[in-house]
Parts: structure tokens; C-alpha cells; sequence
């Protein structure tokens, strides 16, 4: 079995179970709409937490770096990959209105991985693993609405956790750019 075999094949599992449940269907078109809008704004929100607020802006600031680093790298892989939607080779069924842009990566699964792998890095273990958790559902949304492969996700989120890896060492706490921008507000 080739991997495009094993691709398809987990791709065409997971959406099977799109339209079992109109339940269902709508949580995962809802969670696959909003919920890299929500993480954005769970994000955002940490701004005026009470304690440890210096340590907390700057991981908050490095999250939003890890995003932007991560959709990025993706406009870069889109200039060399062009790969069809799992609908358009009739792997899947689709949930939702096509998407004129290439499958692979998956930009929502590298913004919430990006997110999540972020917060895991910089030691903030509890919601990181509440992010992480919110990534994972979004990256299984995208699959079960037919939009993108598993591989797809599963490349998003790499992109999204090297975004964060590379961010790291790059924007240090303490710095002066870094004391410049978690002082904003």
C-alpha cells in the first residue's frame, strides 16, 4: 500500500462519519468556521490577565509570531505544492463551499498547532494543553468536512509546532524589542 493509499484511506474514514448525525455535522462545521477565530481571541483575551502579566504578554506575543511564522511558511510550500482537494479526486464528501485554494498544508491546523506549540514552549503547560486539545479538534474538523487529507493536517500542525520551534530562540523574554511590545497597553 502506497502512502497516498494510507492517506486517502484515513481521509476516507474519518469523513464516512460526515452525515451520521446532523448533530455532529453541524459541531464540526461549526468548530472547522470558528475555531481558529476563537483560539485568536482566547489568545488576545490573556492580554489583561491579572497575574504574571509580563511573562504572559510575552508568550501571548510569541503565539501570535508562531502564527504568523507558520501561515508564512505555508504561502511558501503553496509556491511548490499544489495539491487537489480530497473532494475534487473523490476521496471525500464536502460539508461545506469548496475552496479554491490548494489542500496541503492545512492553514487552520498550522495557526491552532502554531498557537498550542507556542504556549507548550514557553512552559505554560495548562493552556497550552487546552490549546492543544482545540488544535487537535480543528485539524480532525477540516478532515471530517471532506476539505483536506489527514496528511494535510498532519502537515499543517508540523509547520504550525516548527513556526513556534523557530520562534523561541528568536524572541527572547526580556529583550528590549520584547519589553517594548509587552508594554503596549
Amino acid at each position: 500500500m502506497q502512502l497516498y493509499d494510507l492517506d486517502a484511506a484515513a481521509t476516507r474514514t474519518i469523513n464516512s462519519l460526515a452525515g451520521a448525525s446532523a448533530a455532529i455535522d453541524f459541531m464540526m462545521v461549526w468548530v472547522s468556521a470558528i475555531g481558529v477565530p476563537l483560539l485568536v481571541l482566547a489568545v488576545a483575551g490573556q492580554w489583561w490577565r491579572g497575574s504574571g502579566r509580563t511573562r504572559s504578554r510575552h508568550v501571548l506575543v510569541a503565539a501570535g509570531l508562531s502564527f504568523l511564522v507558520g501561515l508564512t511558511i505555508n504561502q511558501i510550500v503553496l509556491l511548490f505544492v499544489h495539491r487537489m482537494r480530497p473532494y475534487d479526486a473523490g476521496v471525500t464528501h464536502l460539508l461545506i463551499a469548496r475552496s479554491a485554494d490548494p489542500s496541503f498544508p492545512s492553514d487552520h491546523a498550522t495557526a491552532t498547532f502554531a498557537i498550542a506549540a507556542a504556549f507548550l514552549l514557553h512552559g505554560m503547560r495548562r493552556l497550552g494543553l487546552w490549546f492543544l486539545a482545540a488544535a487537535v479538534l480543528v485539524a480532525i474538523s477540516r478532515v471530517y468536512i471532506g476539505t483536506h487529507y489527514v496528511s494535510d493536517v498532519l502537515g499543517g500542525a508540523m509547520t504550525g509546532i516548527v513556526a513556534a520551534m523557530l520562534v523561541r530562540p528568536l524572541y527572547r523574554e526580556g529583550t528590549r524589542v520584547d519589553q517594548l511590545i509587552i508594554g503596549i497597553l
